[in-house]
């Protein structure tokens, strides 16, 4: 992301979705909230909206669809050969 680009409302919206985790976690109060919502709502670029929440910790990546996938595929296969080593 290039900090000195112009920020969208989507950019907007994200950072205030992720100010709305941080306050239910906790980290922030209502007050501090509504602080930051009005900043980020009136960022022209996105090193603004970063600095709306640089003191927070980074969200944690959900795991891929592809992933999860994978792994479901992966404890099939071990479910059937362990059912087929039973049945021996």
């Amino acid at each position: 992301m290039e900090p000195g680009l112009r920020a969208s409302d989507d950019d907007r919206m994200r950072v205030v979705a992720d100010l709305e985790r941080h306050t239910a976690a906790g980290r922030l109060t209502l007050d501090e909230f509504s602080e930051r919502v009005a900043k980020a709502l009136a960022a022209p670029t996105r090193a603004d909206l970063a600095a709306v929440t640089s003191d927070l910790p980074a969200q944690q990546p959900a795991i891929s669809r592809q992933l999860l996938v994978a792994f479901l595929l992966a404890m099939g296969t071990l479910v059937v050969l362990m059912a087929i080593l039973a049945m021996r």
